[in-house]
């Protein structure tokens, strides 16, 4: 029977002669029809007429239709109008269509009770939010042709087998939906492994993964080896380089040759900063690579308008660079408290340049203030630098802890605290638990 598709039941040579128009009318609006020759045409011109002219309100151009002129062999009513509307229904704006269409034109002809539904089932199962489900897909459309068996399944298996909470897979993939068609084998692995050779425990690489997923697209060979060999170049140590890495994950990805070159010129001129000084700077700070230098300058002068010398700034910046990130207003406020209140000569912030980055209100002023009642004279450090259990242990104690320069980071076993090995059984942690810790913490 005829059918609202195809028009008229045809012959051998009416079909012959419809297409050559079908062909005639696709050239005289600028498509090439050389990709259709193996495909089932429509039976009239009106009809082709009509996919054309519902693509292009889409919003597709005919350059568009170049690109995949087999969009032109389904059916408006079969197939073209019950995939957008099912795309629609599970949150891809009507305006954005076009758009989701001209990425991956073959969801046109996908069944969406056998194909699509699916596809959005897994993602649903994977802790997707409902309402991300169309963010998703038209961050990668690709999806959709993916066989759920295939590289969807494995790459997550994989990330749940090294350490990622399976919880912080629906939150990854929406971020990131790419690492769903990334191959184990070629991709993923590899990059998980040559971090581990680096020093990075496993875990620590879960934990880095599901907060930014998206550093499985760098490309290892091409750019974060060179980047890794890049920084051992500038100085930074072998020992540093899992710390630089899980504190700052994007300087894998950076073109940080240029950047290091830089930033190192503009130390030792400005700040009066080796290179050896750079590179403990980096190890303690390596987002310092991507900091404006003029937002570097306004701490510095800040300081120097203080009293401070230029050789005392350097040595508080490589001590705690962390200065360089910090407000003035937050900082003025803090050194005045230090001056008016506190009394302390200046050698004392040369020595202990974190106090800077301390809360005045919620820490430092306490603190001070419950040092003063009881009559306790310490440095900067001993009540500054602990937990607030740790002081209050101290404050009560009948006895002077020694002072501790802060943690000390080995990749190789514990994390050492100088000065505590009065440590509750609460506080006990794995290794990679205590790395992690700490690369969380700097």
């Amino acid at each position: 029977m005829p059918s609202i598709t195809w028009g008229i039941v045809q012959g051998r040579k009416e079909k012959l002669v419809s297409r050559v128009i079908i062909c005639d009318y696709l050239k005289s609006i600028g498509i090439v029809p050389d990709e259709l020759q193996d495909l089932e045409l429509p039976s009239t011109v009106e009809i082709m007429r009509e996919r054309v002219d519902f693509l292009q309100k889409l919003g597709l151009t005919i350059d568009d239709i170049n690109e995949y002129p087999l969009m032109l062999g389904y059916s408006v009513r079969k197939n073209v109008i019950p995939v957008l509307a099912y795309l629609e229904r599970i949150g891809i704006e009507r305006s954005r269509l076009g758009e989701f269409v001209k990425v991956y034109p073959q969801c046109l002809h996908a069944s969406v009770v056998v194909e699509l539904v699916p596809v959005v089932k897994f993602l649903r199962g994977l802790d997707v939010e409902k309402d991300d489900i169309g963010s998703v897909l038209m961050k990668y459309p690709e999806l959709l042709g993916f066989k759920l068996e295939g590289t969807m399944s494995t790459s997550v298996a994989y990330l749940v087998n090294i350490g990622v909470n399976p919880r912080d897979i629906g939150p990854m993939v929406t971020q990131y939906p790419y690492l769903l068609g990334m191959r184990v084998g070629t991709m993923i692995k590899p990059f998980v492994e040559y971090l581990v050779s680096l020093g990075l425990p496993k875990k620590v690489v879960a934990r880095m993964l599901e907060r930014r997923v998206y550093i499985l697209g760098y490309d290892l060979e091409e750019t974060v080896k060179l980047n890794v060999n890049c920084l051992l170049s500038f100085g930074i140590s072998r020992e540093a380089l899992p710390s630089v890495i899980a504190q700052y994950p994007q300087i894998l990805d950076l073109p940080l040759k240029a950047k290091l070159s830089s930033q190192q010129y503009f130390f030792n001129l400005k700040l009066k900063i080796g290179p050896d000084g750079f590179a403990r700077v980096i190890e303690r700070m390596p987002q310092i690579v991507s900091l404006h230098q003029h937002v570097i300058l306004k701490p510095v002068e800040f300081l120097l308008g203080r009293g401070f010398s230029v050789e005392d700034v350097a040595k508080m910046i490589i001590k705690c660079p962390q200065l360089v990130a910090l407000q003035v207003g937050v900082m003025k406020n803090s050194y005045y408290f230090f001056k008016s209140d506190m009394c302390r000569p200046m050698k004392e912030l040369v020595a202990f340049p974190d106090y800077f980055t301390y809360s005045l209100e919620s820490r430092i002023k306490p603190r001070y203030e419950r040092l003063q009642g009881k009559g306790i004279k310490c440095s900067l450090a001993w009540f500054l630098n602990c937990s607030d259990q740790r002081f209050e242990e101290r404050l009560y104690g009948d006895y002077m802890e020694p002072e501790s320069s802060g943690p000390s980071f080995s990749m190789g076993g514990k994390l050492e605290m100088l000065g505590s090995d009065i440590v509750s059984e609460e506080e006990e942690e794995s290794d990679d638990e205590t790395l992690y810790r700490r690369t969380v913490s700097l």
